[in-house]
């Protein structure tokens, strides 16, 4: 099958690549001459441009940072042709972007429009689920869409779930990453209040995660080296997924709370909080990072008592 992938960064890359291990014809592309350089060099074929790329393509993926990237690929700026354009006719559209439920739905309705299929299906599992091919893929779109859509997304992930119609995928991820924010920074209070008692993280992490306090935040994303060795906070917090995305993701949730007017105290001062950790070095590091934000905070706090 003819597959073409935009947007071949550190999640795009290793996605692109698995589908064409599998044996598909994949055709990629992105704007950084560096992410084309890494693609060949790991095997994927590289078009000189985007409209290139999905020129007769079967399936289109596009893996970009926000949603007027999105729109702008698939109906084409300033005259030239978009994506949807020059697939092939009746081409399945899947974006793995994360973007505004919003942008989400005028993408399903400009393929829709061009006579093409289409998929919102943003991803859980960061650069290590790219990589091991161990995604979860959150899926919104119609039945026959997804149907068809389902062998090549098993390809690339470990679990694919049907969310609902369009956009759905995106209210998904959405609320999913709102829950995370929420407890990473809880299970990053709860050790800098366990360091301030005398608690030791080995104590602490022993009890909290065979208690009610046990999530994902805290035993596979312990922000505190050496209970989990696999976390970032063995690696001086390399991402995993980046501060800054987390930031951009609680924004998204924030955009979707105002417009439905939800209650959700605990999702805003999380945003709040992801926003001052993103602002400096925490935009590169991995969102469990926000444990430095919290201890900076806690010290200053201290010193004025």
């Amino acid at each position: 099958m003819k597959i073409s992938f935009l947007g071949l960064g550190h999640m795009g890359l290793p996605m692109a690549r698995n589908l064409a291990v599998a044996g598909h014809d994949v055709v990629g592309f992105d704007l950084s001459a560096d992410a084309r350089d890494a693609a060949r060099e790991a095997g994927v074929a590289v078009a000189a441009t985007g409209t290139d790329a999905a020129t007769g393509a079967e399936i289109v993926f596009t893996m970009f940072q926000a949603g007027p990237q999105v729109l702008g690929a698939y109906r084409g700026t300033d005259g030239a042709p978009g994506l949807l354009d020059v697939a092939a006719p009746g081409a399945l559209f899947v974006d793995c972007s994360t973007i505004a439920v919003d942008d989400a739905r005028a993408a399903h309705a400009a393929a829709s429009a061009s006579g093409h299929r289409s998929l919102d299906a943003p991803v859980s599992g960061g650069v290590v689920g790219a990589e091991n091919a161990t995604l979860a893929f959150m899926v919104g779109g119609a039945d026959d869409a997804f149907a068809a859509a389902l062998p090549i997304l098993d390809v690339m992930g470990a679990r694919v779930v049907h969310c609902g119609g369009p956009g759905l995928g995106q209210a998904a991820k959405v609320c999913n990453n709102m829950i995370l924010a929420v407890s990473q920074i809880a299970v990053a209070e709860a050790f800098v209040l366990g360091e301030r008692l005398g608690l030791s993280h080995d104590a602490l992490f022993d009890v909290a995660a065979h208690a009610s306090g046990q999530c994902w935040a805290l035993t596979t994303n312990c922000p505190v080296p050496g209970p989990v060795p696999t976390s970032p906070a063995n690696r001086d917090f390399r991402p995993g997924f980046a501060g800054a995305l987390m930031s951009k993701d609680l924004a998204l949730a924030a955009k979707a709370i105002d417009r439905t007017g939800v209650d959700a105290r605990m999702g805003m001062l999380a945003r709040d909080i992801y926003n001052e950790f993103a602002s400096g070095p925490g935009a590169g590091q991995d969102f469990s990072g926000v444990i430095t934000t919290i201890r900076s905070a806690s010290a200053q706090e201290q010193e004025q008592q």
